[in-house]
């Protein structure tokens, strides 16, 4: 007989291993946790380490928020080589020679993805069309016809270069694939580039994350069990910290967590805010309107907690 699943709460800040899917992430994480309900916030490639959050119980109700953050990374690429997929997983396509480059004639190539830019991301990628990801499509060997997209790159600097590798740091926004960014720049040069190794340094509004990587998860549940697991999780409240606060007292609580509007004539127009009750718990995001009006847009269980 399976053990019965826990209806866990909070945010855990998995340290992704090289080699392995976000999803087999997740799943490996919930397991550890006897999870019976978990989401991450954003896919990293297999070849990516670093940052995934992992929202347990009520906090997956905020994934789809923390999906839109402002995210950095650190990356690595090899001029004068394109692959397939964009990094060193896929097969070599071209080799070029590398010319003659100063840090300046690099940083001009990278200045011209830097802001709002139209990108169009690998063809070996998890969006889908049709229904069907582009990366089974492409290793069908169909023509793919990958769609641009505008996405937000914040920074995106050389940080060290030896010989043909080059170090970078990225922030960027959702959606902004940094393999695309690679090719790119490696195109801008004149020579071609792909990525060789990414790591995610931090996902707003988690700036510096203390990550567990899932060996020391292990060794916390053989030492400890459930216990020592939830006292590794963030309370669902930290997803929401960059938000603005309205405060409630008992009686507005109470009629949050029912799903009725409130009217605070002073909490100014937002269009999400975090509302808590006296103990400092989460009850609900919420809407603030003009005039004070304040609408639910995802309430949580009422008492909600880690472990819990």
């Amino acid at each position: 007989m399976k053990p019965a699943l826990r209806a866990v709460t909070g945010i855990l800040l998995l340290d992704k291993p090289a080699g392995i899917s976000s999803n087999r992430a997740l799943q490996l994480a919930k397991r550890l946790y006897g999870a019976a309900k978990a989401g991450h916030t954003g896919s990293l490639d297999p070849l990516a380490t670093g940052l995934l959050p992992i929202c347990f119980g009520e906090a997956t109700k905020i994934a789809g928020h923390l999906l839109g953050s402002h995210k950095a990374y650190a990356a690595r690429c090899r001029l004068g080589v394109t692959t397939t997929t964009d990094d060193s997983e896929g097969a070599i396509v071209r080799t070029r020679p590398v010319p003659t480059l100063d840090d300046a004639r690099i940083d001009a190539a990278l200045a011209t993805l830097r802001g709002r830019i139209v990108q169009v991301p690998p063809a070996y990628s998890a969006i889908k069309q049709g229904g069907v990801p582009l990366y089974r499509r492409a290793r069908r060997g169909e023509d793919v016809q990958v769609p641009s997209r505008e996405v937000e790159v914040h920074r995106l600097e050389l940080l060290a270069r030896a010989d043909e590798v080059l170090d970078l740091h990225v922030e960027c926004g959702s959606g902004t694939y940094v393999r695309s960014l690679v090719r790119d720049m490696g195109e801008t040069l004149g020579c071609g580039a792909h990525l060789t190794a990414l790591r995610r340094l931090w996902v707003d509004p988690f700036r510096e994350p203390h990550m567990h990587a899932l060996q020391a998860l292990e060794q916390a549940h053989a030492d400890g069990g459930f216990a020592a697991l939830d006292r590794l999780l963030l309370p669902l409240e930290a997803g929401l910290s960059a938000l603005p606060l309205i405060a409630l007292d008992d009686v507005q609580a109470t009629r949050l967590r029912h799903g009725q509007a409130l009217a605070m004539p002073d909490a100014p127009a937002c269009p999400r805010a975090r509302a808590c009750d006296p103990a400092g718990r989460l009850v609900a995001l919420v809407r603030v309107e003009a005039g004070g009006a304040i609408r639910v847009v995802r309430g949580f269980s009422d008492g909600c907690e880690i472990g819990l």
